[in-house]
């Protein structure tokens, strides 16, 4: 950690302790000066000075030294930690600041700084940590995306290599990530003066820490209709406080996670259809949505950042491919079992502190949670001198008592590997029939990555986007075998022929691959039995009629499924995998290597309970002892009524 961001840590903690409203620590100006002394003297004891040669802060100026403000004079609306009159204009927009000359002084000026082509010299000279985990996170490098294209275009023997989206080329995978998807990366630029917003791609850190007042977009409003001649005098802020806003624009695709939240289901409805209709609403992107739920969490006010602090979402510095790799974070670090996994506040690491020091929170006296996976602190949590946890709202600083598990959850063996999300999302996404096909003739194809028109793209066509409860599936790796909800990723037919000039149709590959995926559509009732025992979707069927039949005293499931049958693999459209009947060997159903359908041996075990529930109530006597002891017990000891499946 360098000398200066040591400094500044120990003067904010000293500089908290001694304002605190509270009173609980008072001392005297004497007192604070030798202490800031003592520390100032043995951090820069083995340390060079900080205008040394090579300190990465012997650039910085004060504003009493810059030009900067003879012309923009009197601004205001900066973040107290970001104020000129700190660290003045050039550590974030460099330029020459020696010269009132308008060309020279913005000789070498960087407009918006953050960019993370530029972010070395501008954000990354304060931040240095902060910067070296952007570059290495998924946001940044869409590892993952860029490995599962590859991997079914075949182009890559598996989804599990590592890749950076800027180092792609124009394979036919490549091309398709850049017409398709490579629009969100944080390693694209910002251009444009303005506000976050839902269309809102990359920009580095601007990304999530750049925040327009009203007043900042007025100003701006005006000095763009000036032909930029009337200067701004409210300067956005660049700061910690990231709102939904700074997620939604990337978060939006793919999975949908911001969308969910909120509860909105994509269709393909157009914005003229849905005129004054209630229950839909159009995105500035003019896609349009329908209300189906919003997650628990965001009805209560909570932001992303409520739950996905700075330590998951810049990164802890290594690389992933995977998104379910770098998140660390489980329900059951809030809702907890029995205690929360807590550290105390003189523990928390030099980024947490900041932050809870920038949040001016007040619970230093308190046990902090931190998620059991990495140890990482949630700063805006606490526990009280009782053993009951808070949250402190991000957005709005409501407090919310955070609830343990019910006792059902912490007392049922039967599903202890069953993740929170499979029994506690209320829908997701889902989209079929997708095909895929290059246009040569697309006379003006846009480069998403390298931001330019060209001849010929790939072009998509979907079609059916709806939502239902998620499916079910297993991730068995060397850690864990594990419950995930599952959602259809890519069910769809590629015409790779297209790409190289031949014959539409003369050279097309079908894939039926489902994704783990984490809904974000959380409700407090869990789903109830039925809807994983005896629900087609649930268990990878696809929708349609699953029904138990009992004739001449023989029981058996069948199924009817409402789509038609696929020419491709003769499974129903929106299937994962064949009723009863094992998958085909050789054929690959995930996007995952870790991630994977239910066989036929778990497909009876779970209908088994079905059968069961037929006749008894979920919440009866017998139900209920099963979720503690399992079934095996009672099958020794049927009443004569009682038919179990028989399987052909």
């Amino acid at each position: 950690m360098n000398c200066f961001l040591r400094i500044l840590n120990c003067v904010s903690l000293l500089h908290y302790i001694f304002f605190m409203k509270r009173g609980v620590f008072r001392i005297g100006i004497f007192t604070l000066i030798l202490m800031v002394s003592v520390v100032l003297f043995f951090l820069l004891k083995n340390e060079k000075s900080l205008l040394s040669e090579n300190s990465a802060y012997k650039t910085l100026k004060v504003a009493s030294k810059e030009s900067c403000l003879q012309c923009h004079q009197n601004t205001k609306g900066y973040a107290n930690y970001h104020n000129p009159d700190l660290i003045g204009c050039s550590s974030c927009h460099l330029g020459n600041i020696n010269s009132t000359e308008k060309e020279i002084s913005h000789k070498g000026m960087v407009l918006i700084p953050g960019n993370l082509i530029d972010a070395k010299e501008t954000c990354g000279k304060c931040h240095p940590n902060e910067l070296r985990k952007i570059e290495n996170s998924l946001m940044t490098t869409n590892s993952g995306l860029v490995a599962v294209d590859k991997f079914i275009f075949g182009e890559a023997d598996s989804p599990n290599y590592q890749y950076h989206i800027q180092l792609i080329k124009n394979s036919p995978a490549d091309k398709h990530i850049r017409d398709l998807c490579a629009n969100c990366h944080l390693g694209a630029d910002k251009k444009e003066f303005g506000a976050i917003t839902q269309l809102s791609r990359g920009g580095g850190c601007n990304a999530c820490h750049l925040n327009y007042s009203d007043e900042a977009k007025k100003d701006l409003e005006t000095y763009i209709a000036s032909n930029k001649k009337r200067l701004p005098t409210n300067h956005p802020a660049t700061n910690i406080f990231v709102k939904n806003e700074h997620c939604f624009g990337c978060h939006s695709r793919s999975s949908r996670i911001s969308t969910n939240y909120e509860g909105w289901q994509e269709t393909l409805l157009d914005e003229n259809e849905v005129l004054n209709k209630k229950g839909f609403k159009v995105f500035e992107d003019k896609r349009v949505y329908k209300y189906i739920e919003e997650d628990v969490h965001h009805k209560k006010g909570l932001l992303c950042v409520d739950c996905h602090s700075s330590h998951e979402v810049m990164g802890d510095g290594k690389k992933y491919t995977h998104e379910e790799q770098a998140v660390k974070l489980q329900c059951a670090d809030c809702h907890f079992k029995e205690k929360p996994n807590t550290i105390p506040y003189d523990s928390l690491d030099a980024e947490s502190l900041l932050v809870f020091l920038h949040r001016d929170y007040k619970h230093s006296d308190k046990q902090i949670i931190s998620v059991k996976n990495d140890g990482h602190p949630l700063v805006n949590t606490f526990v009280n001198k009782d053993g009951n946890a808070f949250l402190i709202g991000k957005g709005d600083g409501q407090l919310h008592q955070l609830k343990p598990q019910s006792e059902i959850c912490s007392r049922d063996n039967a599903h202890k590997n069953v993740s929170c999300a499979t029994c506690h999302s209320s829908w997701t996404s889902r989209c079929i029939g997708c095909h895929n096909e290059f246009d040569k003739d697309e006379p003006r194809a846009f480069d998403l990555l390298d931001k330019k028109y060209g001849k010929g793209q790939w072009k998509e066509y979907v079609s059916e986007f709806s939502s239902s409860l998620p499916a079910m599936g297993v991730r068995e790796n060397a850690e864990r075998k594990h419950i995930e909800p599952a959602v259809p990723g890519m069910i769809l037919t590629i015409d790779k022929g297209s790409y190289v000039g031949k014959e539409i149709g003369t050279d097309v590959s079908f894939h039926r691959l489902y994704a783990p995926n984490s809904p974000h559509t959380t409700v407090l009732k869990a789903r109830d039995c039925k809807s994983c025992h005896t629900n087609s979707t649930a268990l990878g069927y696809g929708n349609g009629k699953l029904k138990y039949e009992i004739k001449n005293g023989v029981g058996q499931w069948q199924f009817t499924p409402e789509y038609e049958l696929n020419t491709n693999d003769h499974l129903p459209e929106d299937a994962w995998i064949p009723f009863l009947k094992p998958v085909k060997k050789g054929v690959v159903n995930s996007t995952r290597t870790d991630f994977r359908p239910f066989s036929v041996k778990e497909q009876q075990q779970l209908l088994l309970v079905g059968a069961c529930l037929q006749c008894h109530k979920e919440d009866g006597k017998v139900m209920q002892q099963t979720l503690v002891e399992g079934i095996e017990p009672f099958l020794k000891k049927l009443n004569e009524k009682c038919i179990l499946p028989t399987w052909k």
